[in-house]
């Protein structure tokens, strides 16, 4: 008994399937990605030696048009091969016999077609996506759809470009959007902003239904030093306790115990009839039956900057790696290739060994690619890590900062700072920093 296999797929709309998905041996699996030439060797091959069995994931696999598919089906089970359906319910003959009615038949032609017409519907959009044209649908809010590309829509583009600023400033979301709503009467929802900080559009690039990004595609909103700063306060402020990372106070959500690692929340404390008001960091939830004792703010504070301005430029300082482990330097290179094969599409078209449209899906490929590369590469430390420190290394720097901007500095190094007790009820501090985990 002889049994063969054949597969049909598009790469510009469905990853290649394994040779190997049958689930028992198979003689020969004919494969087409695209046109049909190995079906046409299939027929031709059949007509000496004819297999007893041939199958099949789906029947339009067979052709473009129901009409096609009839046509071929009727020439396959002409020479006697059984033809099986894997994926729907269909084996030569049986069909017929087993549904003399035809409403089997007929379901299953109507299935057929409108596989057939789905995939027409996908290979328009994946033409489209390799043209890097804009995906169906309304444009996002601060673009308009052009011809070709999404085009700033010079009304609302500002109000995107003023919450994005707002958010570096401040790093906080929801008070991004009080702001937003307060300035310019636009109201959104926390989810819509932390959409916003996320989406790829407002960098530049196109994101499709697929998952698939193409980068440099129109115009941003946001420049990608903007982008990667983002995408870092958001990755540290997911770490945080809730509503600590837009807490004004700078230490909010930094501090834990090193004993009973409890988080420290900020309290407030009024002498009676008077205005001024003390701050203490308490434990959360101290486990100790002698619970940790609250500590000034103010003393912690002090500590925290004078131990960055000692520690953090000797722990970047630190972070020199040998230049073949430097992820930076590693995920460059493999941009640098990938932007040399993009150059050498256009000869190796000239040349006939690609055609035009092998050419620009591999060109597509080569740009979803780099789009992960370059996120990948937002992802590691800035570039400046080493003259930030030198700047930062001053007390009088931290201590000319508001609150908000020294929280921001802040989370941009530490992860956590540990308070350490000893059992003389002395303390000091243990800074953890983000680059050093």
């Amino acid at each position: 008994m002889r049994i063969i296999a054949y597969i049909y797929a598009d790469p510009a709309i469905e990853s290649v399937p394994d040779a190997d998905i049958w689930g028992l041996e198979v003689d020969r699996v004919y494969r087409d990605l695209g046109d049909r030439v190995q079906l046409q060797q299939l027929l031709q091959d059949s007509q000496g030696n004819p297999p007893d069995y041939l199958l099949l994931r789906r029947l339009d696999e067979l052709g473009d048009t129901l009409e096609i598919v009839a046509t071929i089906l009727a020439q396959i089970e002409a020479i006697g091969i059984i033809i099986i359906a894997t994926e729907q319910h269909y084996h030569s003959f049986e069909t017929t016999q087993q549904d003399p009615s035809g409403d089997r038949l007929f379901d299953l032609l109507a299935e057929i077609q409108q596989n057939q017409y789905s995939r027409r519907i996908r290979q328009g959009h994946a033409r489209n996506r390799i043209k890097a044209m804009p995906p169906p649908g309304k444009a996002t809010y601060g673009y308009r759809r052009g011809k070709d590309r999404y085009i700033l829509d010079r009304s609302t583009a500002p109000v995107v470009k003023d919450f994005f600023e707002h958010y570096l400033l401040y790093s906080s979301l929801r008070g991004s959007v009080r702001y937003l709503e307060k300035k310019y009467g636009k109201k959104i929802s926390v989810a819509t902003g932390r959409r916003w900080l996320a989406n790829p559009i407002y960098r530049g690039d196109t994101k499709y239904h697929n998952g698939d990004i193409l980068p440099n595609t129109h115009t941003a909103i946001l420049s990608r030093e903007e982008a990667a700063q983002i995408d870092r306060l958001l990755k540290r402020n997911s770490r945080l306790p809730s509503r600590s990372a837009s807490a004004p106070r700078s230490l909010a959500g930094l501090v834990i115990c090193g004993q009973c690692y409890s988080h420290h929340t900020i309290t407030r404390v009024t002498a009676r009839k008077k205005s001024k008001e003390y701050l203490y960091l308490r434990p959360v939830s101290c486990p100790e039956q002698n619970k940790c004792k609250a500590i000034p703010y103010q003393d912690i504070l002090e500590q925290t900057i004078a131990q960055i301005c000692q520690i953090l430029p000797l722990a970047i300082a630190g972070m020199n790696a040998p230049e073949g482990s430097n992820p930076k330097g590693a995920i460059a290179a493999q941009m640098a290739q990938k932007e040399t094969i993009m150059q050498q599409l256009p000869d190796l078209q000239k040349q006939g060994i690609l055609d035009a449209e092998t050419a620009d899906l591999r060109h597509y490929k080569l740009r979803t690619e780099l789009a992960q590369l370059q996120q990948k590469l937002s992802q590691l430390p800035p570039d400046n890590l080493k003259p930030i420190a030198q700047a930062i290394s001053f007390p009088q720097f931290w201590l000319d900062l508001s609150e908000s901007e020294r929280r921001f500095y802040f989370r941009e190094f530490i992860k956590e700072i540990k308070i350490i007790r000893d059992r003389d009820l002395q303390w000091h501090l243990e800074l953890v920093f983000i680059f050093g985990s």
